[in-house]
């Protein structure tokens, strides 16, 4: 992923694009400019950062259509959309389907900088959860399936001696296979590795 966060502005009015990027260089913010949806779409991946700020109403495929095409494929900068009065129901459901927020045209230039630095910023938390919960499941990925049983039991509260009992094995391998869990999901407690797992918002496959 570039370390760069970028708004990308797709308008296909140029003297907009303009006073756009213009606008954000005065804040320092780095912009990108885009004549269409379609230019856009070809360049866009799933590993960008930063937003887009996205005009409702051009030719050829509308900002509505851009925006659903960028989820169907993976793409999840946040979108800011810039909409005239008569678009403001479909800005709405874009909301309801995902869309970062939208602004009224005409808008209020400082207004509209501060929604794209609060888009970025949600962009940099998404990709830093993002990249916390891959190293998360890359640490999981290294427990045997003796382990994995062994730390289900852990995350269920059950003693040393329970767990024991239940896998038919003795307690002093059950603390073994309990420390390794520990060293290798980088805790120190149930209680860590239980707050830790909670990042997945989902129990891990046992």
């Amino acid at each position: 992923m570039s370390s760069v966060a970028t708004t990308h502005i797709v308008d296909d009015d140029p003297a907009v694009r303009d006073a756009l990027q213009w606008l954000l260089q005065s804040r320092s913010v780095p912009s990108q400019t885009w004549a269409s949806p379609q230019e856009f779409l070809a360049f866009a991946g799933s590993d960008l950062c930063g937003c887009v700020l996205l005009d409702v109403r051009m030719p050829g495929m509308s900002g509505i259509e851009l925006f659903d095409r960028l989820r169907a494929r993976g793409c999840r900068l946040p979108v800011i959309f810039l909409t005239g009065h008569g678009d403001v129901p479909m800005a709405v459901q874009a909301l309801k389907d995902g869309a970062f927020d939208f602004v009224e045209k005409p808008y209020d230039d400082n207004a509209l900088v501060d929604k794209v630095l609060a888009a970025i910023a949600h962009d940099a938390q998404r990709s830093a959860r993002d990249g916390s919960v891959h190293a998360l499941r890359e640490r999981l990925a290294q427990l045997t399936r003796r382990e994995q049983e062994i730390m289900q039991r852990i995350l269920a509260g059950k003693l040393n001696k329970v767990i024991a009992d239940e896998l038919g094995i003795a307690m002093r391998t059950v603390e073994v296979h309990r420390s390794r869990i520990f060293d290798k999901m980088q805790v120190r407690s149930a209680v860590e590795l239980s707050q830790l797992l909670s990042l997945l918002g989902d129990k891990p496959e046992s």
